[in-house]
């Protein structure tokens, strides 16, 4: 498979899994739920910080899903397909994890993956 057509591949599994709207996804992430969940270590075991203080991983590739989906298809680059490629991966991986026994609605499991362009509520 050729790298373009391995791109086009990953292209089309991200604006699957990405499931949210631009504006939605945008409105998101400003909100205080959004940014009460998530893993906010870095490898190293430090605390990654934005200008609103403590962001979590999940957060910080909200804003990043956000630039792929203002970014052109023929402008991405290889480094924009491995980002959308973890994405696939995150949350394929996390929809596993699907929790039994509390309200889905309003669970840090929904509003992580929102986090991540993608409500299950929506499925």
């Amino acid at each position: 498979m050729s790298t373009h057509q391995d791109a086009d591949q990953v292209h089309a599994e991200f604006r699957s899994v990405v499931n949210m709207s631009l504006a939605t996804l945008e409105t998101w992430l400003g909100s205080e739920d959004s940014q009460s969940v998530g893993w906010t270590g870095g490898s190293d075991g430090e605390r990654k910080s934005s200008a609103a203080g403590q962001e979590s991983k999940g957060h910080e590739s909200g804003r990043e899903i956000v630039r792929l989906l203002h970014t052109k298809k023929a402008e991405l680059s290889e480094d924009d397909v491995a980002q959308m490629r973890r994405v696939v991966g995150y949350v394929h991986r996390h929809l596993a994890q699907r929790p039994t026994k509390e309200d889905v609605e309003t669970s840090r499991w929904r509003y992580s993956l929102m986090n991540w362009g993608h409500d299950p509520l929506k499925d």
